[in-house]
């Protein structure tokens, strides 16, 4: 057994409350701002959560290209038959389409109000 567990993906944003909002509506998951405003975080069954973290002159990633690299993306788990529901969720709560599946694919991916790419892929 390691002497070290994980504990959570931070990512960096001009606002965490609203983008620990997002998330928690997406995923169903409730926010807990345990500060200064600075750090919060979202809370899922099991132990798993998502952090967000104030930086200032935040810049967001640029997908595709790398003059701001993503350097990390989530992704979400949804049912073939609930893609195109979860997208119009995803797409109400503020995200942005930015490449379509086209029946090619088993993802699409998305960007977050903070510009971060994420995707819904299929389960």
């Amino acid at each position: 057994m390691s002497l070290i567990s994980f504990g959570v993906v931070a990512l960096d944003c001009p606002d965490p409350h609203a983008l620990a909002g997002f998330y928690a509506e997406v995923l169903g998951w409730r926010v807990e701002d345990k500060g200064d405003g600075d750090w919060v975080e979202v809370a899922g069954p099991n132990g798993r959560a998502l952090a967000f973290q104030r930086v200032a002159d935040y810049r967001p990633p640029q997908w595709p290209g790398q003059d701001a690299p993503q350097q990390l993306h989530l992704d979400f788990d949804v049912a073939r038959a609930d893609l195109d529901e979860a997208e119009r969720t995803v797409v109400v709560l503020g995200a942005k389409l930015v490449q379509h599946d086209e029946g090619v694919r088993d993802f699409r991916v998305y960007l977050d109000p903070a510009g971060h790419p994420f995707c819904l892929c299929l389960r």
